[in-house]
């Protein structure tokens, strides 16, 4: 069985954001992130506009590696690895 083109790697866990106003979802990525051990690849739902413009840029920002961001139409699925760096 083929795959899609564009093959998106399975995470160690998802967050459904969708919905999520900001900074909300920004928090509860990192939150969540924090609990995760390093190297680990977190997938996050991102609704279009603020929280996909926002989220990805203050992840990098905040030292965490954004791997890929996919346009899923109406979302977008963003995932981001937990970094082994330590505070």
């Amino acid at each position: 069985m083929m795959g899609p083109k564009t093959e998106i790697p399975q995470a160690d866990a998802s967050l459904d954001l969708r919905g999520t106003p900001c900074p909300i979802n920004f928090v509860r990525t990192k939150l969540k992130l924090d609990q995760m051990a390093a190297g680990q690849l977190l997938e996050v739902w991102l609704d279009p506009g603020e929280p996909v413009e926002q989220v990805p840029d203050s992840l990098t920002m905040a030292g965490y590696q954004v791997e890929r961001l996919v346009d899923c139409a109406d979302y977008f699925v963003l995932q981001v690895r937990q970094s082994a760096v330590g505070e």
